[in-house]
């Protein structure tokens, strides 16, 4: 039985995942892209994978850079997604409308301020797997802030929520139970 791309889409939005948007300088112009296809590969050394779509302008720029952000997306940057997520940008000050700022590393990298995370790459390897690409590239430097992450499940974007105690209380909620019983 041949599996659609439509039910294989599907079944893998059944995976929640955090949101991520990758940036990179390139001829002296940030761009960037919404990946939820990323993940660790190793602890030691620090290295991660990103999988690219081959028609993506992000992919060319990938090779030729060799360096880039990926950017853990806090739970107020839904629209930064969104913008990053689109094939053709509206017109050039649309990432600003979004809410995108951008900080600099050591190594000139450009990273999404207010990112709840993000961590600096350099790229090792690239390999050609189906229509993406899957880029694995080592973490010179990583910046973690407090907050909570934006989620995406099944097509659509979520919060966190409040923290349970995995009886599906909330903390809040259990604490007013502990001192009512006091």
């Amino acid at each position: 039985m041949s599996v659609t791309q439509s039910e294989f889409r599907n079944a893998l939005g059944c995976f929640a995942t955090g949101v991520t948007v990758i940036t990179l300088d390139y001829e002296n112009e940030v761009h960037g892209m919404t990946a939820n296809a990323f993940t660790s590969v190793s602890l030691d050394p620090p290295l991660v994978l990103v999988c690219v779509d081959q028609r993506a302008r992000t992919h060319a720029h990938l090779h030729a850079k060799k360096r880039f952000g990926v950017n853990v997306l806090s739970e107020d940057q839904r629209a930064i997604s969104e913008y990053y997520a689109r094939v053709s940008r509206i017109h050039q000050h649309a990432e600003k409308e979004a809410g995108a700022r951008f900080d600099r590393t050591a190594h000139g990298t450009p990273v999404l301020h207010g990112a709840l995370a993000y961590l600096e790459c350099r790229l090792n390897t690239a390999e050609d797997a189906g229509d993406h690409t899957i880029f694995i590239a080592q973490v010179e430097d990583v910046v973690v802030r407090e907050g909570e992450p934006l989620l995406y499940f099944r097509g659509k974007y979520h919060d966190i929520g409040p923290a349970t105690n995995g009886g599906g209380k909330s903390a809040a909620s259990e604490q007013a139970d502990s001192a009512a019983r006091k």
